[in-house]
């Protein structure tokens, strides 16, 4: 599915499963972008505690401010940093 032709439908009831599928579609998306800064922060997120998982979203957040072009792809990123909370 093409990143830029979604709709982001806000969700803030996401579990870590959840959360791990979005991340992986950030990560297939950047791929596409060859965005590889952004790629090396999300490779190998899965099963990080909350914390860790938060610093490297928002330091993928930190590269694509400013880059409209990659809105999708940020919208995704935001969507899972408002859903990092729901981890245990």
């Amino acid at each position: 599915m093409s990143m830029h032709d979604k709709t982001l439908k806000l969700v803030t009831n996401l579990d870590r499963a959840g959360i791990e599928a979005r991340l992986a579609e950030v990560r297939s998306g950047a791929r596409e972008k060859n965005l590889s800064e952004v790629t090396a922060l999300l490779d190998g997120i899965e099963g990080e505690p909350q914390a860790q998982m938060q610093e490297r979203v928002q330091n993928a957040l930190k590269l694509l401010r400013g880059k409209p072009e990659h809105g999708a792809i940020s919208a995704l990123l935001e969507l899972v940093e408002l859903n990092l909370p729901n981890l245990k």
